[in-house]
């Protein structure tokens, strides 16, 4: 189980005050949201039963999970710099090597996949309009002959309202997608093509008696891993 550590974040400022404030917020975008991973193994960033090399691989769910979540929490205006904290061996290093087109790779490919699934639940949405609109004038028409061939005004009311009402309903799915539904989908794409641009970094530690455990915290940068 990898042991990782997570990003420092740093606040930003009102840049209408003072032109001070206005560099330093210039400065805030330029700095890189910084998500750290400390593992006792690269493997262990990897699906263990993938045959492929590191670089075609996919993320294991654990490491996906934390990068993502992590990445959700940051800043939007900054790029996303990515410290990979492995053992100070010969083996570590020559495996760290694929390291960085392998993150690249997989977050480009997750990118792809929720980009299709996008595209196909517009497809949904579409499909689901024509229907629904369909249903819509159909039920328009109903209500104007209840209208017109009921006599008995309470039922007649009754078999209008209950038509545009049906109408109305069979539209719900589709306003649904095109109101609220794409918005979690595009903005994980969006977060992915980000993650698929990110700086990757390896840094070795001293190799030591080392734990497996999960360490969900914040670290300053010039701490010891």
């Amino acid at each position: 189980m990898p042991s990782l550590v997570g990003p420092n974040g740093m606040a930003t400022s009102d840049a209408r005050q003072h032109p001070m404030v206005k560099e330093s917020e210039r400065a805030s975008k330029a700095t890189e949201n910084l998500i750290e991973i400390r593992v006792n193994d690269i493997a262990q960033l990897f699906h263990t039963l993938d045959p492929f090399p590191f670089r075609d691989r996919d993320l294991a769910d654990e490491a996906e999970d934390y990068i993502v979540s992590w990445a959700r929490e940051m800043p939007s205006n900054r790029p996303f710099k990515i410290v990979v904290h492995i053992p100070d061996n010969e083996s570590q290093k020559g495996a760290s090597r694929d390291l960085v087109e392998a993150f690249n790779r997989y977050f480009a490919g997750r990118a792809v996949v929720v980009q299709h699934d996008l595209n196909e639940l517009f497809r949904i949405g579409r499909r689901s309009l024509v229907i629904g609109a369909s249903i819509l004038a159909a039920c328009f028409l109903l209500a104007h002959l209840a209208g017109s061939y009921l006599t008995e005004t309470a039922f007649k009311r009754l078999a209008e309202e209950s038509f545009l009402i049906l109408g109305w309903v069979a539209n719900w799915r589709p306003l649904e997608i095109f109101l609220y539904d794409w918005w979690p989908l595009a903005h994980r794409r969006d977060l992915y093509n980000r993650l698929s641009v990110a700086t990757v970094e390896v840094k070795p530690y001293p190799i030591k008696a080392e734990t497996s455990s999960i360490a969900r915290t914040s670290i300053e940068p010039d701490c010891e891993v």
